[in-house]
């Protein structure tokens, strides 16, 4: 049976005190990853909404990073909107900047009503494989 590690890059160290729970857990080539939001280390709500969607992938890359993946490895995307769709298309210029062709992750997309914090605005949840990109 394969190990379970948790993977809690540099400056989440916050979130699993604070929350319980882990950025992303490793069990054997496959990590997943926490849903993650436009906060900074310090758990401060990124304003713009260009700049939150940014800041999602960019708490995505690092655990990523911290567990040795990429995002060419990534299999499966996740996202929960505060306003689908009508943040849809600007959230899919951000996301195309991280996440590049020819071969794609699957993607699911949800409108909710609300999330943990005042003035999130999304959500986004990925599962990666280790050699999927190759």
């Amino acid at each position: 049976m394969p190990e379970r590690r948790m993977i809690i890059p540099p400056g989440m160290e916050n979130i699993v005190d604070r929350f319980h729970y882990a950025p992303g857990v490793l069990v054997g080539d496959t990590l997943y990853v926490s849903g993650q939001v436009g906060r900074d280390e310090q758990l401060n709500v990124v304003a713009d909404k260009e700049a939150q969607f940014d800041q999602c992938f960019r708490n995505i890359a690092k655990v990523l990073d911290a567990a040795g993946f990429r995002f060419a490895d990534v299999i499966e995307l996740e996202t929960w909107f505060l306003h689908f769709p009508a943040d849809l298309a600007l959230f899919m210029q951000v996301k195309d900047s991280w996440i590049k062709g020819p071969v794609f992750p699957t993607w699911t997309g949800f409108g909710v009503s609300s999330f943990s914090m005042p003035g999130i605005i999304c959500e986004v949840k990925v599962t990666a494989v280790r050699g999927a990109a190759a």
